[in-house]
């Protein structure tokens, strides 16, 4: 057991941003302490939270070495905050842990078992369960996002077509060394999902057949209750605030900016640019109705 007076390095870092979180937090700290894998710092970071979201950080804190609570003086918005916590990380291996989500206690040891054993894979998850507000089970996620082959393109491509669905894997336990050198979570709608695709194209991602994460689907999460488009520009970052975003040509753009940053051979590139045809066949009216809502915006009066 680590002791309070113990400087360790931690094999996982673990990030947790938080903005008024009381309601859940609390679950999911004990969640991740009750953890079968001990070798862990875990890194909160508070957006100015208005609620006793500071005073439970505190308390845990207080209580076990491995937690760390830093507090922004305003809210940076949730994109730059879930990057802040990541620059804070000194493990061999990161995660993201939402406020309101749960870990069964092997999630850690299952996940840190296959990227010690498995050099090419760079992101490790679990099977997702979906619950409510009570902790009671509401579904499964079916679509499975385990990509073992070698071939670059043929991953990506693989990744392309279940991309829009629930990407639960943003939560696993990744190498810190090869987050380092991706796009991390930018500050637009579904900017995890192309923080996937640039993953994909570095190394491997394991599913690990048990379902071992909670996922917490509740009207309070930050897609339920930011159906708003300006609303939800905002909750990423506030400096969006007035900006119009054409969302489905901003991943066009993304995932193509993903290909050419990424270490790959010229034949890999262009089998990974080629099959952008297909995401560019799926979304076309997406992207039309883009232009339209960005038109009726501009339109509208000053307020």
């Amino acid at each position: 057991m680590i002791t309070e007076n113990h400087i360790f390095t931690p094999i996982i870092s673990i990030g947790l941003p938080v903005y008024n979180g009381e309601k859940y937090l609390q679950k999911a700290l004990d969640s991740l302490l009750l953890q079968t894998f001990h070798n862990f710092e875990l890194i909160i970071s508070d957006n100015a939270s208005s609620d006793a979201t500071p005073e439970i950080c505190r308390e845990y804190a207080a209580r076990d070495c491995r937690v760390r609570y830093v507090r922004n003086e305003q809210n940076i918005g949730a994109a730059p905050n879930y990057n802040r916590v990541f620059e804070l990380a000194r493990g061999t291996y990161f995660k993201w842990m939402a406020h309101d989500d749960m870990l069964a206690p092997t999630y850690l040891e299952r996940c840190v078992a296959v990227l010690d054993a498995n050099p090419g894979v760079v992101l490790c998850h679990s099977k997702t369960v979906f619950i409510d507000e009570n902790d009671q089970i509401t579904g499964y996620d079916e679509d499975s996002l385990h990509f073992r082959h070698p071939a670059v393109f043929a991953r990506y491509y693989a990744y392309l077509r279940v991309a829009r669905n629930w990407i639960n894997a943003v939560f696993g336990v990744m190498r810190a060394d090869v987050l380092r050198k991706t796009v991390l979570i930018g500050s637009y709608s579904s900017s995890d999902m192309i923080l996937l695709a640039d993953l994909i194209l570095r190394g491997e991602f394991y599913e690990v057949p048990e379902y071992l994460f909670l996922r917490r689907d509740h009207e309070a999460a930050s897609v339920q209750s930011n159906r708003d488009y300006q609303a939800r520009q905002v909750w990423f970052n506030p400096q969006n605030r007035g900006k119009i975003e054409l969302t489905h040509w901003r991943w066009v753009w993304e995932l193509l900016r993903v290909i050419g940053r990424a270490p790959l051979s010229w034949h890999d590139r262009l089998l990974c640019y080629a099959h952008m045809q297909w995401w560019l066949r799926r979304t076309r009216r997406e992207m039309l109705n883009d232009l339209s809502v960005a038109a009726r915006l501009m339109l509208q009066p000053s307020r």
